[in-house]
Order: C-alpha cells, then sequence, then structure tokens
C-alpha cells in the first residue's frame, strides 16, 4: 500500500504544482485550492476522489490566458478569403472591419456574427476561411437536433459522468481563448421537457455577459469574450427573437449562373480532378458543359450538387483510366455530357413560352432559395365565390380575397358588369400542390391572373412580379429581394415588377443581374397590369402608367 500513497501524494504535488504555475483566474485558483483539499482527505480510489480529479483536470487543461497572435495584415487576409471563397463581399468586408478595429484597439469584444442563407452557398467554409485569414484556431460545434439545455451549459458534478457544456468543451479543444466558434445550424435547435438550449445560449452570444459564462459543471466563471463566435443558419424565423437580437446577421443568397461557373472553374474542378488522383492536363471541363450541368443537371441555389456531379465525372473518367482506356486526354463537352452524366433533370426554359390568360409569373423565397412560383386562374359560372387550392396558407389566403375586393371596386371603371361577381367563381391555383406556400408577397400576382381572365388580356410570359397588395390598390414592401431576383434571372425572365419602395436593395443586386433584367419600380397595381398585360392600344382604362 505504501507505494500507492507515494504515488497518491506525487499526483498531489504535480496538481499543486499546475494550480499555482497555471494563469488561472482568482476564482478558479481559489476553487482548485479547495479541491485540493478535499482531495488530501480523500481515499485514493475512492469514486469522490475520482470526480474531484476530473474537476481539477479539466480546470487545468482549459486555456486561461493561452492566446494565438492575430494576424494584423489586412491584404493578406483578404486574399486569404478571395482565395477560399468567391463574392461574399458583405461578410468579408465585415471581418476585415474587425481585423482593423484591432489593429486599433487593444482590447476588444469579439463580434457574434450569423451568416444565414440557402444551404451549399459556403456559409460553414467561409467560417473555416475567416479562422484561417484571422490567425486563429477554428472550433466548429454543431448545434442540430441540440434540445437539451445542458448541452450547452453542462451538467452539475452530482449527476453520474457529468462533464461540461460544448461551449467549454470547444475552448478545451481550441487550446486559446480567442479561437473562432462556428455554432453551426443554430435554427435547428428544439426545446423539450429538458429545456431550452437557445435560451442558454442568450448568455453565450451576448457580448457584454460572456465574459462571465458560467457552466454547471465548472461552476465558476469563465471569460468567452475574446472569442469570435460565427452561427449559421438557414433561416432565421425558427431562431427565438431574443437570441437573433445579439447577432449581427448577414445574409448570404444564392449564387447567379455566373458565379457558379466562376466557383466550378477556380475551386471546384480543380479541387475535384486532384481529390481522384487525376492531373489537370489530362482532364478538360469546356464552358459550355458546365453551364449546362449547372443549369440542365444541377439547378440549386448553392453548389453542393454540382460538385456532386463534377466528383461523378471524374470518378468515371478514373475509371476509364484504370480499366486500361487508350484516350489519356478527357475532355467533357455539351455533346459527350450524356454518355458522362446521363440524361438531364431539368429542362432550362422554365418560364411560360407563350403569353396565356390568367397564367402569371410569380417570385418566392423558399428555405433553399428564391423560386419561380406561377399562378393560375380561372373563371367559372358560379354564385361568386373565390377558391383557393395548392395548399396556401392563411396570409396567402387573405391576400386573394384582399385583391379581389380591389377589382370589384375597380370593375365598373374596366367596362365589367356590376353584377357580373354574382354570377361567376373564380378559381386561383398554384402548381405544386404538395409544397405549402404562405406570405403576401403574391398579392400582385394573383391579381394579375385575375383580372387578365377577366378582362380576356393575355399576360406576356417573360413578367414575373413580386408585391403585397392593399384595398386601396397600392403595392407595399417585400422580403428576400434578392433571392427571387436571382431565381428569376435564373429561370429566363427578363421584366420583373418590384415594389417602389424596395428600390433601396437593389444595391444588394449583382451587377451581372441588373443588367440582364428589366427592372420596374411599381406603387400600384395598375402600373403592374399596365406592365404585364397584352392590352389594345385604345385601352386607357389602367390610370398609372409604368415608370
Amino acid at each position: 500500500d505504501r507505494p500507492a500513497e507515494d504515488e497518491f501524494a506525487e499526483e498531489l504535488r504535480e496538481l499543486e504544482e499546475q494550480v499555482f504555475s497555471k494563469p488561472l483566474s482568482p476564482e478558479a485558483r481559489e476553487r482548485c485550492a479547495r479541491e485540493l483539499r478535499k482531495l488530501r482527505m480523500m481515499a485514493p480510489m475512492s469514486a469522490e476522489a475520482s470526480v474531484v480529479r476530473n474537476y481539477l483536470d479539466w480546470i487545468l487543461q482549459l486555456p486561461w490566458d493561452e492566446t494565438t497572435p492575430d494576424e494584423l495584415d489586412i491584404e493578406r487576409s483578404r486574399r486569404i478569403l478571395d482565395e477560399d471563397h468567391f463574392g461574399m463581399d458583405e461578410p468579408k468586408q465585415r471581418i476585415l472591419e474587425h481585423l482593423a478595429v484591432q489593429i486599433l484597439a487593444e482590447k476588444i469584444h469579439g463580434p457574434i456574427l450569423c451568416f444565414t442563407g440557402p444551404p451549399g452557398v459556403g456559409k460553414t467554409s467561409l467560417a473555416a476561411s475567416v479562422a484561417r485569414a484571422c490567425g486563429r484556431r477554428f472550433v466548429r460545434i454543431s448545434l442540430g437536433g441540440v434540445r437539451d439545455e445542458a448541452e450547452i451549459r453542462g451538467h452539475r458534478r452530482t449527476y453520474v459522468g457529468a462533464m461540461p457544456g460544448k461551449i467549454i468543451q470547444g475552448m478545451k479543444k481550441a487550446g486559446s481563448v480567442n479561437p473562432v466558434i462556428l455554432l453551426d445550424e443554430i435554427d435547428k435547435m428544439t426545446a423539450d421537457f429538458r429545456g431550452d438550449p437557445a435560451a442558454a445560449l442568450l448568455e453565450v452570444l451576448d457580448p457584454h455577459q460572456n465574459s462571465t459564462f458560467c457552466d454547471h459543471y465548472l461552476d465558476i466563471d469563465y471569460d468567452l469574450s475574446r472569442a469570435l463566435f460565427i452561427a449559421t443558419s438557414n433561416q432565421l424565423d425558427t431562431i427565438p427573437w431574443a437570441l437573433r437580437d445579439r447577432m449581427e446577421i448577414i445574409e448570404l443568397d444564392g449564387y447567379t449562373e455566373w458565379e457558379k461557373l466562376a466557383i466550378a472553374r477556380g475551386h471546384l474542378v480543380p479541387g475535384q480532378i486532384a481529390a481522384h488522383g487525376l492531373r489537370d492536363r489530362d482532364v478538360h471541363f469546356s464552358e459550355p458543359a458546365l453551364r449546362d450541368l449547372i443549369n440542365l443537371y444541377s439547378r440549386e441555389t448553392g453548389v453542393r450538387q454540382l460538385e456532386r456531379l463534377i466528383a461523378t465525372v471524374c470518378r468515371r473518367f478514373a475509371l476509364d483510366h484504370v480499366k486500361g482506356s487508350r484516350r489519356r486526354h478527357w475532355v467533357l463537352s455539351r455533346s459527350n455530357l450524356g454518355k458522362w452524366v446521363g440524361k438531364p433533370r431539368f429542362d432550362f426554359q422554365k418560364t411560360e413560352e407563350l403569353d396565356q390568360i390568367g397564367v402569371v409569373q410569380g417570385l418566392a423565397v423558399t428555405p433553399f432559395g428564391g423560386d419561380l412560383l406561377t399562378a393560375e386562374a380561372q373563371i367559372l359560372p358560379g354564385k361568386g365565390r373565390l377558391q383557393l387550392t395548392g395548399k396556401l396558407g392563411d396570409v396567402l389566403q387573405e391576400s386573394a380575397q384582399a385583391a379581389l375586393s380591389y377589382i370589384r371596386s375597380r370593375a365598373a371603371s374596366w367596362g365589367l358588369a356590376a353584377d357580373l361577381f354574382d354570377q361567376i367563381d373564380i378559381h386561383v391555383h398554384f402548381p405544386g400542390g404538395a409544397i405549402p406556400k404562405d406570405g403576401p408577397s403574391a398579392g400582385i400576382t394573383m391579381a394579375c391572373a385575375i383580372v387578365s381572365c377577366l378582362l380576356k388580356y393575355p399576360v406576356r410570359a417573360q413578367v414575373a412580379m413580386t408585391g403585397e397588395i392593399t384595398l386601396r390598390g397600392k403595392v407595399m414592401k417585400i422580403g428576400g429581394l434578392k433571392a427571387k431576383l436571382i431565381a428569376a434571372h435564373r429561370s429566363g425572365v427578363r421584366c420583373v415588377c418590384i415594389p417602389q419602395d424596395n428600390t433601396p436593395d437593389l444595391d444588394t443586386i449583382p451587377e451581372s443581374i441588373r443588367r440582364d433584367l428589366r427592372i420596374v419600380p411599381v406603387t400600384h397595381i395598375d402600373q403592374v397590369l399596365a406592365c404585364a398585360l397584352c392590352v389594345p392600344e385604345d385601352f386607357t382604362s389602367f390610370s398609372q402608367q409604368t415608370p
């Protein structure tokens, strides 16, 4: 037994030496000293002694004053961000601003950023690039599916097998007090009977409170203020308001065709060629083939499916090489796409080809980016009912009622009989009946479809629109304009009617889209009708003209 006691005494001496040599906070040092005194009075092999040892190990392995020097060369940081990601000017600018402030100020609170956008646009990889550009260590904490508040704050030591939460575990893994911590999929957390993890994050993500973050396991204050927190999400609706208010939201929208082409040529193709053991000089992806992969095989807001398709082509090139093919140079062209990738999954032209009565192209935003939303209207004999189909939400149905009320108030000025609406039913349908649809921004779309049916004037197929309508016919501001215009551009639309109040948002639209699209700001539904309907020259009932 004597050697065991000597070994225990030696362990106590080592722990004591670490406690007084490591740069702990005064509170942590006092707690460690108290735990050491308790450990001396315990049997070396007892369960209580094991709990105290684990607790002391956690405190001693955490970084308390260890930092990594920040990379304060702005030009180098900009170069790293540009090498890793194409575009994304707003988040890059925000990171460079943070580095510039660090150069001028000795101590600042780390910002709390939230990159939000559809899947596949590079939110997670951008966070890793930020760490590399800043010269900091990078830790990723996945929050998808987290339901227990203790996952964030840890369990108290009274529980068997207790351990700190994900935040303290991440700091230990980083080994420095100023890492970049990625809180991935922050919108996928849910609350249940064990507590609300989003509420536990309120303290973590408040720059004025996280200098005294208290984990339940440690039960002492720990300073998180020097860490740079970056959260990612696909949508903001599921993030509690109080948590969202603590973060600086930076929206990452879907890529245009031109941006996807640049990303494929600069990043995806070289990366997949190297990953599959091929050589750049032996493989060539032509620009027309890449455009077809983007438009006919992988219609998406991000580039994940495009990367998978490029990987598929590289695998098949590699198999052809290993099977002993005499070919030593592989070219993917538009003519041989079918051989290497198979049949296209999509038609390039999504817009209607012909001007039709009662068929209008609307624009919508989904969790995966913008999309074209076709509205169809039909007039039937009936008793004045409005029928709405296509799995529509309450807000969308109310917008249809508002649109119809405005149309009825203007019917006489358009030459429609006063009792017409008592003799007909109006049916409005949104194809894609399995997909839920909601929101007020389809108001002018439904109004245009109904007016087209009533007046028997076709709607221009190359015109799309988005905007909320009031009972007076005013067109109100909507959200998600950038994603909607990207979708319109991707689908071949040539003209888009948007609310006048959204014109300041046009500054965020890529120049390539603004150059190709005719964007018409409107304040009243009459302007939309004058732009979208194929009316005779002598028809002057739309009192307000297109800008």
